[in-house]
């Protein structure tokens, strides 16, 4: 078929995203680029990577859907969580092949102290703690060698904000890279 044979966009996908931005984007219309078939192991992937067990606020996890082959993306804390994404996304029918390109974060302390004291000034803002309310919350962070990267949806431009403004107040917090999303949004 005509759609094997071209070289099919890749999709990158964050896979932190929260019920309620779920929901604005199943109601939102699919791009015509993408074949039904693709959409739906687009999804199969997401859906398998957020079952994972040890995920966690703590990781990133991302993919790239190039035709059938998956490329994973993203920072771990466990080593367990890398070789776990790669065998998930590996039985998702319709994945011919899987390029594991997660990092997994170097053991440290002092980033442990950080990802904790991150987490409590964030999630302990009144506003931004109904973030915490699913499974995994929507607001990642990831903490590398004392710099922070967060990562995730947020639901407008104050709360993205406000969370960069709580993690870069944390001591021993070298940088914040705030890469939040806010659906809708041209940032």
């Amino acid at each position: 078929m005509v759609a094997h044979r071209r070289l099919v966009s890749t999709v990158l996908l964050v896979l932190v995203l929260p019920l309620t931005w779920v929901s604005h984007a199943a109601a939102a219309p699919q791009k015509q680029t993408e074949p039904k078939a693709e959409q739906n192991l687009i999804k199969e992937i997401r859906h398998q990577l957020v079952l994972l067990p040890y995920y966690s606020v703590f990781d990133n996890l991302a993919f790239k859907v190039q035709g059938s082959k998956v490329i994973l993306l993203g920072q771990v804390v466990r080593p367990t969580l890398k070789s776990d994404a790669e065998a998930a996304v590996k039985s998702v029918e319709g994945v011919t092949s899987v390029e594991n390109d997660i990092e997994v974060l170097p053991p440290s302390p002092m980033d442990d102290q950080i990802r904790r004291a991150v987490f409590h000034a964030i999630y302990g803002e009144p506003q931004l703690s109904r973030y915490a309310e699913s499974a995994v919350p929507s607001i990642h962070i990831i903490a590398k060698n004392g710099h922070v990267t967060l990562e995730g949806v947020v639901d407008n431009e104050t709360d993205k904000n406000l969370a960069g403004l709580r993690a870069n107040g944390v001591p021993n917090v070298f940088s914040v890279k705030n890469n939040l999303v806010v659906p809708g949004s041209s940032k």
